[in-house]
């Protein structure tokens, strides 16, 4: 679903991705584990088409960024860290505007957006505006209109950031779902361990690149600690 070949992203004198290569098949659930200010968030506004790279290629799908960017996006769902929806928008309004910018016709968009707020427990939430919803409440928004035009690669950018333990376990279980019944491949950037440990695959970014890659008992002992978060640790210090 992704493959990215010698990405290279620099902000003046400052590298923030360095020659990345990764890939990313279909149906996985992979932890882009790496410390604040790592490129994780950078790499995201890569993939999205919010930067152009200074260097590198990328492929979403098999449909390449930079030449056939509409067909590529259209494969991608994304989940930023900051806050996205317009506060002054109901609900509806906002995944409705979501389906229209991807073509989907009327009445298929209305069932996509019944079936997905009745998931996610939110046919009550909507008509109210996103500014009234908690901050739990407008991610499970944000979300639900990630997915309304059924991506295959979906990209979560510390989606948890502000939400309690139990919206965050609720947050994993229904990715994995996801990844389980439709094949999506999921890419969850995060500076939390814990997070990482449940993942089919560990990346572990430092600096703009990648200092380890493979499932999470691998990416220990390649880092070399007791447990993951030990290894993690001792490697971005160094």
């Amino acid at each position: 679903m992704l493959t990215v070949r010698g990405l290279t992203q620099r902000y003046g004198s400052r590298v923030a991705l360095a020659g990345l290569d990764l890939a990313l098949g279909r149906g996985s659930f992979t932890a882009l584990l790496g410390p604040n200010g790592a490129g994780k968030s950078t790499l995201f506004q890569v993939l999205a088409g919010l930067f152009a790279a200074d260097e590198g290629e990328v492929e979403i799908a098999g449909h390449s960024l930079a030449h056939a960017p509409r067909l590529a996006l259209a494969h991608l769902g994304i989940v930023f860290q900051a806050p996205s929806l317009d506060l002054d928008l109901s609900v509806a309004r906002s995944l409705q505007f979501h389906c229209d910018l991807h073509g989907l016709p009327r009445d298929v968009a209305a069932a996509r957006i019944a079936a997905g707020a009745a998931r996610f427990g939110l046919q009550a939430e909507l008509g109210r505006r996103a500014r009234e919803l908690s901050g739990g409440t407008r991610r499970k928004v944000e979300l639900l209109r990630a997915l309304l035009h059924r991506p295959g690669l979906l990209l979560m950018d510390e989606p948890t950031v502000g939400l309690d333990p139990q919206s965050r376990r609720d947050l994993v279980a229904f990715l994995r779902d996801e990844v389980r019944e439709r094949g999506v491949s999921v890419l969850w950037a995060t500076h939390l361990v814990d997070e990482a440990e449940g993942a089919d695959r560990v990346l572990v970014l430092h600096q703009g690149r990648l200092l380890a890659d493979g499932r999470p008992d691998a990416v220990r002992g390649a880092l070399g600690g007791a447990t993951l978060e030990e290894a993690f640790m001792a490697a971005t210090r160094r």
